[in-house]
């Protein structure tokens, strides 16, 4: 596959560079694409969020009234998640996302990203592009 090479400013400077088969023209893996941007998203999560629990509350853990003979239900104390100002029963935890992708699966979700970009003919090649410093990736 042939492209042309284009300035700055988009015109054509006559020049061309021949692509990589082996790369531009190869079989996309659609599982492999995905694999590789779910593994991008989850490592960018930060998993900080938390929520207190029952033993983390603040409060007394005295009975709150006599087992019997009040016609109530039974109540143990105000931390049970059934009272206001109580633990959360099963709330979010801190944890790591992030997940090891293998070096050739992500190396096959590249070649396919870009055999994707050749097939639709998305690829520009442009000459004298010089960046001071990247900007940082927002997610």
């Amino acid at each position: 596959m042939e492209l042309e090479i284009k300035q700055k400013n988009g015109q054509a400077t006559g020049r061309k560079v021949t692509l990589n088969s082996e790369i531009f023209e190869a079989k996309p893996n659609d599982h492999a694409i995905w694999l590789d941007v779910k593994s991008i998203m989850a490592n960018a999560r930060q998993g900080t969020h938390k929520s207190k629990q029952r033993n983390e509350v603040s409060g007394t853990t005295k009975k709150l009234k006599r087992q019997k003979g009040t016609g109530g239900a039974r109540a143990g104390s105000m931390k049970s998640p059934l009272f206001v100002g109580g633990g959360r029963v099963f709330g979010p935890q801190p944890r790591d996302y992030s997940f090891k992708l293998n070096k050739k699966v992500k190396r096959l979700a590249r070649i396919s990203a870009l055999s994707y970009k050749a097939k639709d003919n998305n690829i520009t090649i442009v000459e004298n592009v010089a960046m001071e410093a990247p900007k940082p990736v927002k997610w």
